[in-house]
């Protein structure tokens, strides 16, 4: 940085910056300007000390008059389209081929078809029509081996028929009981979503999720389909049922975000799943009809569109699967989702900010197809603003979807425009998971064989932490404990179909395969679909067998259907002391009910007359089949029948581990409400024996959490530790002393009669287990007891890791006002950023402003000129800061003060600039590099109420970014904004990167736990 100096940079620093008004950025400042003032008027009207209900009902209220509004005006247009991007904006520097508009079409489809083969099909969609993106099913995988190698021909295919870039290539791997690639050998099996949010680890999510990308990546798969983000807010009759993580939209936001991350982790695309939900769908029962959203706009937007607004503005969904299903409410009357531009294009670009690529649904659906026909569903799906058009199998219908989107272009349905806006999302799509070098050379067998110990272990690990017990009246468990080896063990297991993934269904195509003589591929598949429906009692067999082995008993093993208790089943009973009934989804497959029910009436007879009959009910899929129902006294769920779970299963019923999952949802709060008053022993920090564990505590949680929290993945456990002489501080963990591990951590400081509460973790494993009210009351303890204690304070900027609360985490919000903080009147702190630094430029008349209102800037270092500048920050900011400031002007090299000045030499305003890499980034985590783009700082501005504040604080913020980009930065953030003014400098040109709530209390409330 520059020596001190006290002349005005305002007139001379757009000629050296070479950033004068340009068009293009006028507009850009323009319609930044436009949205500021929509905030302003919004954060106007709604105060904050506004109570969330409140704000509830003013957002929905929002939300459905801006929805109608649209909706109503375009009932009077005709003709109407989705607006595509202007000509000017699409990328053109693209190869000149994808002027050639069949090239562009055949980006916006994605299709698949039956065989394990290259088909002349398939090669003919690839070469002729450029066909971009594949969706790939169980029907055309055998294995690892095979997969790798199917996907590799059918990239060598595209790159020599001259595609510019490689295909998609997409693949259902949602685990649970929706696998499309089987592999024993190399792929590991994992629990279902709803299997995963049993174990209660968010953390886990994570592992999992990368862990799966990881293997199908490896065999060339670039897009999963996946997570689903539905919630089940009608749980009990939803066919989608394990396939989603619960009812709670907040858990659902969670698990799937760490999904998401996971996914992109691995270095493929993820595509969330169903829009707006398939969670509470009503049928009518024809095999024509569609199922139906009944629920209002408030209604999904308070539940099921929660998790995919949570998800999008992570910035890191990919895609997004638009569902077929019809919507009837009093706003809207839409017969297939995904071909409706009040879905798509309003909904989710609009409402939510979507600006990946939307994915219709099938459309060989046979609803559709009666209804509309092909040719109508596509032309219809593009013009609702769907950018990938699926057609899963059937040749002659993807033909005519073709001619259809070349119809819709001739007829003027939708202009090329609009095929090139769709066009350059699903470029920018494979621009990010996906290259030649990459998608002609999977690593195949050689990775998966190095991950497959490991991943195993992962497996087998989450299968065991998602067996949950949520009935044991009688204390039946272990087997073990409650009858003797020489009893007999009754197994009673329905008929279901096998999982397409699993080592049966393998046995079975296999055996079918070697009776196969010639006949024609149609004939092929569907003998092979027959073969699979019709051996439902082999599911559970070596389940059967492996709890025999396990228990050194006998087992008596036998499958019931629909025709109920028969003769068999009453022997067999008779004969057992205790009798296992396994159900999977008995709210849908009703006779499974009734059975459980009879044979468990039949059992408690015998017991009166002196007999010993336990039963043990196990749900093999949704949890939901007897939660409810207290005349079930020992219940176990374990959310899929693969073969995972049931080697998991044999493992809790023998007592070879204590199983610890939990009921998703809603399900498991009001479980754990009786649970959360333990105590967890709190020590103090050691930096040489907790900083590995701090470290790997914040990337868990950073991992987990709904808000954007990534400044914590690469933070130093240094950050926390100011050794400041005018700052005592005490940090304080849980861990656990055998392994090492932290549960927990808090960090307090104390400054000029303020206690500080700046940052508490908690393992997301670990919460809702008192581990957060633990550290909560030894921090305040210790604060408390401070001699001279004036005020308690939630957040600090320095160090500046959590200012506060982070807005957005309501539930975190909820969590201190139940621990005794009154949080109605917070401060707003906002952290902004400019993402490049290289294109940004002075926004047009900001100088010309800062002249007019005679205001001057100028930088100083060293604390031999910082007397006055001290001076002010004491009296308008809070003692932390200062000592940051303070911090700031001993680093000469790297930090340094503008000042603002207005008439007189007045001091307005001041602002901390810091290089990128300086000390103080280690303090400020948001300033820490990545490895890759180098973060310049512009700290705390601390402004002077009067009559020219905005420009004050804009001017500081200029001067910073000058001085940043000066430096060479490649990103500038902006910290400690206060109040509103972050959406003053929004206008010139920066992006909240982080909200929080910085809240003040007197000590009194806490005056117990002295």
């Amino acid at each position: 940085m520059a020596s001190s100096h006290t002349q005005s940079h305002s007139t001379s620093s757009q000629t050296r910056d070479g950033s004068g008004p340009h068009p293009s950025i006028s507009r850009e400042s323009t319609s930044t300007s436009t949205s500021t003032s929509t905030s302003t008027s919004t954060s106007t009207s709604t105060p904050t000390s506004t109570s969330a209900p409140e704000k509830g009902r003013r957002y929905l209220s929002s939300f459905k008059t801006r929805y109608l509004e649209r909706y109503y005006a375009r009932q009077n247009v005709t003709n109407r389209r989705p607006r595509p991007l202007p000509m000017a904006q699409l990328n053109m520097e693209l190869d000149p081929l994808w002027q050639d508009l069949d090239w562009a079409i055949g980006q916006m489809l994605i299709m698949g078809w039956d065989g394990t083969e290259v088909t002349p099909q398939i090669r003919s969609l690839i070469e002729d029509h450029h066909l971009g993106t594949i969706i790939l099913t169980a029907k055309n995988l055998k294995s690892a081996q095979e997969t790798a190698k199917l996907v590799k021909e059918l990239q060598t295919i595209a790159h020599k028929a001259g595609h510019p870039k490689p295909l998609l290539i997409a693949l259902d791997q949602e685990n649970g009981g929706v696998n499309s690639l089987f592999d024993e050998d190399y792929v590991c099996q994992f629990p279902s979503a709803m299997g995963v949010a049993a174990t209660g680890r968010v953390d886990l999510a994570y592992e999992v999720s990368k862990a799966t990308a990881t293997e199908v990546g490896a065999c060339g798969i670039n897009l999963m389909l996946g997570p689903v983000l539905d919630v089940l807010s009608n749980a009990r009759y939803q066919p989608i049922g394990v396939r989603a993580t619960g009812d709670d939209p907040q858990e659902v936001s969670q698990y799937g975000i760490a999904a998401i991350n996971g996914i992109r982790d691995a270095g493929l695309a993820s595509c969330g799943k169903h829009f707006p939900s398939y969670g509470n769908l009503d049928f009518l029962g024809s095999s024509l009809d569609v199922p139906i959203i009944t629920q209002t706009l408030e209604e999904l937007s308070l539940s099921a569109l929660v998790p995919f607004r949570n998800a999008i503005a992570t910035g890191k969904l990919d895609a997004m699967f638009v569902g077929g299903c019809a919507i009837s409410n009093p706003s809207m009357n839409v017969s297939h989702a995904c071909l409706s531009n009040q879905v798509v294009d309003d909904l989710l670009r609009e409402e939510l900010g979507f600006d990946g690529v939307a994915i219709s649904e099938c459309l060989e659906m046979e609803s559709l197809t009666h209804e509309l026909g092909v040719q109508n569903g596509v032309v219809m799906a593009v013009e609702a603003g769907c950018d990938l058009v699926l057609l899963c199998r059937a040749y002659d219908v993807q033909l005519e979807a073709i001619k259809g989107l070349k119809l819709g272009v001739e007829n003027g349905i939708f202009s090329k425009e609009r095929i090139y806006t769709s066009l350059n999302r699903v470029l920018r799509l494979k621009d990010t998971c996906t290259s030649w070098q990459t998608a002609l050379n999977p690593p195949g067998i050689s990775l998966l064989s190095k991950l497959h110990p490991s991943h195993m272990a992962l497996s087998r690990k989450a299968y065991d932490d998602s067996i949950t017990v949520i009935r044991d009246k009688e204390k039946l468990l272990p087997l073990s404990q409650s009858m003797h080896q020489e009893e007999e063990l009754l197994l009673l297991t329905p008929l279901v179909k096998p999982l397409p993934a699993s080592s049966l269904t393998k046995s079975i195509l296999q055996a079918r395969d070697a009776q196969r003589l010639a006949v024609s591929p149609h004939d092929k598949w569907l003998h092979r679909e027959k073969g699979a429906i019709m051996s439902g009692e082999g599911v559970f067999r070596e389940f059967g067998r492996s709890l025999a082995r396990a228990r050194h008993g006998k087992l008596l093993h036998t499958s019931y259907t629909a025709n109920g208790v028969r003769p068999v089943h009453e022997n067999l009973i008779n004969r057992a002391s205790c009798i296992i009934i396994v159900t999977a989804d008995a709210n849908r497959n009703l006779y499974q009910a009734g059975f459980t029910k009879h044979v468990e009436m039949i059992c408690s007879l015998l017991r009166t007359r002196g007999q010993k009959k336990s039963v043990i009910v196990v749900a093999v899929s949704s949890p939901y089949d007897f939660a409810m129902d207290k005349s079930i006294g020992t219940y176990i769920c374990t959310f899929d029948f693969t073969e995972m779970a049931m080697h998991a299963l044999v493992r809790a019923l023998c007592g070879i581990f204590v199983p610890k999952g939990t009921l998703p949802g809603t399900l498991r709060k009001s479980k754990k409400v009786l649970k959360s008053r333990q105590h967890w022993i709190v020590e103090e920090f050691d930096r040489e024996r907790d900083g590995q564990g701090l470290e790997e505590l914040t990337k868990a949680v950073s991992r987990a959490n709904t808000v954007d929290l990534g400044h914590l993945e690469n933070m130093p456990a240094a950050c926390f530790e100011l050794f400041n002489p005018n700052i005592e501080e005490a940090h304080f963990v849980v861990r656990n002393s055998s392994t090492h591990a932290l549960y927990g951590f808090a960090a307090t400081y104390f400054v000029d009669g303020i206690g500080i509460l700046g940052a508490i973790f908690v393992d997301p494993s670990k919460r809702n287990v008192s581990v957060g009210r633990s550290l909560h009351r030894r921090a305040l303890r210790y604060l408390i007891g401070k001699r001279g204690v004036k005020k308690l304070q939630l957040g600090t900027s320095f160090p500046g890791v959590f200012l506060g609360i982070p807005i957005d985490e309501g539930g975190v919000k909820s969590w201190f006002a139940n621990t005794g903080w009154d949080v109605q009147f917070p401060k707003r702190l906002t952290n902004l950023i400019i993402n490049d630094l290289s294109s940004w430029s002075i926004p047009e008349g900001l100088l010309q402003s800062i002249q007019r209102a005679n205001l001057s800037f100028d930088l100083i270092h060293g604390l031999d000129n910082a007397e006055t500048v001290l001076g002010h920050v004491a009296a308008h900011a809070n003692p932390e800061v200062l000592e940051l400031y303070k911090y700031a002007l001993q680093e000469t090299k790297a930090c340094g003060i503008v000042r603002a000045k207005g008439p007189g030499d007045a001091l307005l305003g001041t602002i901390i600039i810091c290089r990128p890499g300086s000390p103080l980034s280690t303090f400020v985590p948001p300033l820490l590099s990545n490895g890759h783009e180098d973060v310049g700082g512009v700290l705390a501005p601390v402004v002077h109420s009067g009559p020219h504040d905005t420009l004050v604080l804009q001017g500081l913020a200029l001067m910073g970014v000058r001085q940043n980009k000066a430096h060479k930065s490649a990103k500038t953030v902006l910290s400690w904004v206060q109040d509103d003014a972050y959406e003053h400098v929004m206008a010139m040109g920066f992006e909240i990167l982080q909200s929080y709530e910085e809240v003040t209390n007197a000590p009194d409330a806490w005056i117990d736990l002295n």
